[in-house]
């Protein structure tokens, strides 16, 4: 029998509806960054009308977290951000991209899905920037350094001849993106068969950069969410090195078989540590927080050396 790629924290799940100080009603898919020695999560959370706001919690060791008493970001109340954030934001991912700290999330209304642009830095005031995308775009990750002169992002849109696939593209300012390009597809019946998205921000590595992703399988019970990993390069992130043949992570404790989407793990947020390790921060069946650690190495040996074609 392997060993886990991933060894789960015996206390998780880590954070629960039970630990925020206001009503909600889920705590799930969490942006995570380390900033002078504290973690900050920046979680999901269903109110009673089924729409999501994002909470702010706290942790100098990376698994108790203290829940800030009121929300870090709600739908704006006026202006354009309004408009695009009416029925609620969701999905957080934390970039540290020099000393700012820009965090992108998605925004529901009738008119679809759009990615804000905001940054902090500080974890107490909050500046939205711009609408990256039009609609529909999900899962936006900025990678934490420029790269040849250029900010770069995973994302994923969604059309009926392409679904659910990871595109790269580049910005000289962080608003105006372009040079898509498509980099990365399911693979028929493979375990992320049915649809893939960028997960956490990537991590640099000697390497390359390591990208978590998610993936999902349909069943005849419903779809399973897994985490894999891929490896682009250093200096061409569009190139994609390796993409893991197996999974890294599936549902498999109570809190993620069941809840209230079950059978999921799903990941916004991972912190790389100087020990070379990584913290891997995930939502589980859209109800709770969960968080495990692997080594670096492990990750990029399977990209690297049990791999599949990114684009088969």
């Amino acid at each position: 029998m392997h060993d886990p790629i991933v060894t789960r924290y015996p206390g998780n799940p880590i954070l629960t509806r039970q630990d925020v100080p206001y009503d909600v009603h889920t705590v799930h898919n969490a942006g995570v960054a380390k900033y002078r020695s504290v973690y900050y999560m920046l979680f999901r959370s269903h109110l009673a009308t089924g729409r999501s706001i994002i909470g702010l919690a706290e942790s100098r060791d990376g698994y108790s977290f203290t829940v800030r008493p009121e929300p870090f970001i709600v739908p704006a109340s006026e202006g354009i951000f309004q408009k695009y954030e009416a029925f609620g934001v969701e999905d957080p991912r934390i970039s540290c991209i020099d000393g700012e700290h820009y965090i992108t999330y998605s925004a529901y209304s009738k008119y679809g899905v759009r990615i804000v642009l905001a940054k902090t830095s500080d974890f107490t005031s909050l500046e939205r920037i711009a609408l990256i995308t039009e609609a529909d775009y999900r899962n936006i990750v900025l990678f934490p350094e420029k790269i040849n002169g250029r900010y770069v992002r995973l994302d994923r849109p969604h059309s009926e001849i392409s679904p659910w696939a990871i595109w790269i593209s580049y910005s000289p300012d962080l608003v105006y993106w372009g040079e898509a390009e498509l980099i990365m597809l399911p693979e028929a019946y493979h375990w992320d068969e049915m649809k893939i998205g960028p997960g956490a921000p990537p991590i640099k590595t000697e390497q390359g950069w390591l990208s978590i992703y998610h993936g999902v399988f349909p069943t005849m019970a419903g779809a399973v969410y897994r985490l894999g990993v891929a490896l682009h390069q250093l200096d061409d992130p569009s190139v994609i090195l390796g993409v893991s043949d197996r999974w890294i992570l599936q549902p498999e404790d109570a809190w993620e078989v069941t809840g209230y989407v079950p059978n999921v793990v799903f990941s916004c947020g991972a912190v790389a540590e100087d020990d070379g390790s990584v913290k891997i921060y995930w939502g589980a069946a859209d109800s709770v927080m969960c968080v495990g650690t692997a080594k670096l190495n492990d990750l990029v040996d399977l990209c690297l050396n049990h791999s599949r074609a990114a684009l088969p």
